[in-house]
């Protein structure tokens, strides 16, 4: 929806989260405090619980934020290619291009806020299936589409494959982040290609 078409209360929700996702995403869940919100909207408790009923809610909205920034350029770069191969090595080279020059703050917001959720916060953990299960749909469909026109092996079993990529390269990034070397997510970077090119490619 464009701005023009927001009420004034939508685009005061809107500024919040467009704030506040950055700060959830680099600090967690328990890291963010209402005073580090109010400080980055310049706006008082009672401008923001005006929008929105408590610190949980915001959370949500603010990683269905950071999920639809993320997926929107995953998509854009996608959609510049047509053959099956080529999208799942561009699958690899974004998430691997979001490390090294974020599309947001901190980098991915299904690593980052996974572990944290997993012990801390339920219903913050179901956004992250959510978000998993978006993003491993999307991989199955391009390998089964690959399927379908000659590109991949048709014995290719597309839902262990969508798994093995997530976890390389979620494991990839974690690593990377955690030692401040590029060499691990190069590593996974290297070990997906040749899969793609020596286990998939028809």
């Amino acid at each position: 929806m464009t701005s023009e078409l927001l009420s004034k209360a939508e685009k005061t929700k809107r500024f919040i989260l467009e704030k506040a996702a950055p700060l959830f995403n680099q600090k967690g869940y328990a890291g963010t405090s209402l005073s580090d919100i109010m400080e980055v909207t310049g706006l008082t408790k009672g401008g923001i619980y005006g929008n929105f009923k408590n610190k949980d809610e915001i959370a949500l909205q603010a990683f269905d934020f950071n999920i639809e920034v993320l997926y929107d350029a995953f998509r854009d770069a996608i959609r510049l290619h047509k053959d099956a191969l080529t999208k799942l090595q561009t699958i690899l080279g974004f998430h691997k291009s979001i490390m090294y020059h974020p599309v947001l703050v901190s980098g991915c917001p299904i690593l980052n806020t996974a572990v944290e959720a997993d012990d801390t916060h339920p219903e913050l953990k179901v956004r992250v299936i959510k978000a998993l299960n978006i993003w491993k749909e999307g991989i199955v469909y391009i390998i089964n589409k690959g399927k379908e026109k000659g590109q991949i092996k048709e014995k290719i079993n597309a839902d262990k494959y969508a798994d093995i990529f997530i976890s390389l390269i979620e494991g990839g990034l974690m690593m990377t982040k955690t030692y401040h070397n590029k060499k691990h997510l190069n590593n996974c970077y290297e070990h997906i290609n040749h899969i793609i090119q020596n286990e998939l490619k028809k």
